[in-house]
């Protein structure tokens, strides 16, 4: 059995906990609070991050290399297009994303500088409303079905309300969107307790 070291909060976690709950894999979930980290994961990890994915012999510690290996390791259901351009397309927006909206999540949820999380409270609320038009082309992020794009977006959307952020009406394509993303079995699946808690 895999193990997965994750944190019930963060959201390069909560995508890898989607992924996993999408393909219905298995996996010992060790929860891993604050500062206090298990001598396994120090001893697997040199940089002492979550997540980490543990597959026999095998030690994963960057979320994006997770879920790809999981992608291709377990490839039912795919969550990555097959022709070559658009699996780039789709990393590239995985790359985007992560460089846009998970640098400021990190920001955000710094308890340690307010005035700067603050800051990126208001990036963050723009740059999703930016991208409105995409989120109407398609049902699933540039798709009709849901890829790793959209497993990588359900952590910002489900944490805008505990941020404190709210979308305007023009975003309605974009709360359509979320909603799509929330009401599948495998996310609500995927959600710690306190995630659960984040829209209580």
């Amino acid at each position: 059995m895999m193990t997965l070291f994750s944190r019930a909060d963060d959201p390069w976690s909560h995508r890898t906990r989607i992924v996993l709950a999408e393909k219905s894999i298995h996996v010992e979930t060790i929860d891993v609070q604050g500062g206090n980290l298990p001598e396994d994961l120090l001893d697997l990890n040199p940089y002492h991050t979550v997540p980490t994915l543990v597959d026999r012999d095998l030690v994963l510690y960057d979320s994006r290399v997770i879920i790809e290996y999981l992608d291709e390791r377990f490839p039912h259901p795919p969550l990555m297009p097959v022709d070559p351009v658009a699996r780039a397309q789709f990393r590239l927006a995985l790359y985007r994303i992560e460089r846009d909206w998970y640098s400021l999540a990190q920001q955000i949820d710094d308890p340690s500088d307010r005035k700067n999380g603050l800051k990126a409270r208001k990036i963050l609320s723009d740059s999703i409303l930016a991208s409105t038009d995409v989120f109407k082309a398609k049902p699933y992020f540039l798709s009709d079905e849901f890829s790793l794009v959209d497993a990588t977006i359900a952590p910002i959307l489900w944490r805008l309300l505990y941020w404190e952020i709210d979308l305007p009406a023009q975003a309605q394509p974009i709360t359509k969107y979320a909603n799509l993303l929330f009401s599948r079995p495998a996310f609500r699946h995927s959600l710690s307790r306190a995630e659960q808690e984040m829209r209580a």
